[in-house]
């Protein structure tokens, strides 16, 4: 979950949500970096490209996030030569608007659909998946339903089953009218006020609705069929994905490695961006 408030996230002003019915063709932001929109599984989902490396990479962000405000530092600074980076906003998020966002009891499992249609439609055969929180979870299902398609997977923030912990942690973040308006300010910006608090209690919902499944479980069942190596990150003082979760991953997908970062909370790839830069770019290219 992409729990931005607690984080201290900086956010850019996103200004006026362009909206497409069809496929449209890349554009130039910079000398280094295309955006567009491609049409995946009846949507059209926004994303930017920047890169020219032999091994593509695709960002997943977290609840409510986007390409954009999630991913800035990887970018603008994970090695162009060596890597094609691709960064999304999931459909009803950021940019990938209209539709709005719902959470079905499959939004995760539609996601995961929706990520690896976008890189094959881009024309990525065989990609990496760097993954943080509610987009480590749709990483996870991608890579073990597809596991011929992923090279490698880095995850941090995620989790693959819901525990009573976490439920008290979700409801204690449910009403965005109690956050301040500076926690606020960053996504009412990109959604507005109404669809902002709308669009965060139907995630709260809809990531609760997990824990009445057997165990919890998000994707633990999935989690023996990812095949690829697979590098788990995590903050020790990330207050709002307990130590059992990475513990738990670690366990559960086969030949996975644990890397702890002792000052590192939730948004540990931005605050400390060079560390977790160079930590991925040696486990990709190793």
């Amino acid at each position: 979950m992409a729990l931005f408030l607690l984080g201290g996230r900086l956010f850019k002003r996103r200004g006026d949500i362009h909206r497409a019915a069809t496929a449209i063709r890349p554009f130039i932001l910079c000398s280094s970096m295309a955006s567009g929109r491609q049409h995946v599984n009846g949507v059209d989902l926004y994303y930017e490209q920047t890169g020219r490396g032999k091994h593509a990479v695709l960002l997943l962000p977290g609840a409510l996030g986007s390409t954009r405000t999630d991913f800035g530092p990887q970018l603008k600074a994970l090695n162009k030569e060596n890597f094609t980076v691709v960064g999304w906003d999931p459909r009803g998020y950021g940019r990938s608007r209209p539709p709005d966002r719902d959470f079905p009891p499959d939004f995760f499992e539609r996601d995961a659909k929706d990520a690896v249609g976008l890189m094959k439609a881009l024309g990525f055969g065989k990609f990496s998946l760097l993954g943080w929180s509610d987009g480590g979870i749709t990483a996870l299902i991608a890579a073990a339903r597809n596991p011929d398609l992923i090279n490698k997977m880095v995850v941090w923030g995620s989790n693959a089953f819901v525990s009573q912990h976490d439920l008290e942690l979700y409801d204690a973040v449910r009403d965005v009218s109690k956050w301040s308006a500076r926690m606020r300010q960053p996504m009412e910006e990109v959604y507005g006020a109404e669809v902002f608090a709308k669009t965060w209690e139907g995630w709260v919902d809809g990531i609760a609705r997990f824990a009445k499944r057997p165990e919890g479980s998000i994707c633990m069942e999935l989690l023996p069929l990812i095949t690829c190596p697979t590098l788990i990150i995590h903050g020790e003082k990330d207050p709002m994905v307990p130590s059992f979760h990475p513990q738990s991953l670690l366990k559960h997908i086969k030949g996975s490695r644990l890397h702890l970062m002792p000052e590192g909370k939730h948004n540990l790839h931005l605050r400390y961006a060079d560390e977790f830069n160079k930590l991925v770019e040696d486990f990709l290219e190793g």
